[in-house]
């Protein structure tokens, strides 16, 4: 899920080398944490949030084989 989320993050970013990327597994949930520049950070949210609603979208779609549940938390 970590390389999913970071292969979508840096495809929309002006400054790619700047996001982070970073997941926490508990019980029965995983966290990933995205973090990018500030001035990127429109970009992944989107207006309304749509960008970040369809990032959650497709992470989740990916983990449907699995029984946990997979969390995207953005960041600065």
């Amino acid at each position: 899920m970590k390389e999913l989320v970071e292969v979508i993050a840096k495809a929309l970013v002006d400054h790619p080398d700047q996001v982070v990327v970073t997941e926490k597994e508990e019980d029965d949930q995983v966290v990933i944490e995205l973090t990018v520049a500030p001035a990127d950070m429109g970009k992944v949210i989107g207006r309304q949030g749509r960008i970040a609603k369809a990032i959650r979208a497709v992470v989740k779609a990916a983990s449907a084989k699995t029984d946990k549940k997979v969390i995207v938390d953005i960041t600065q």
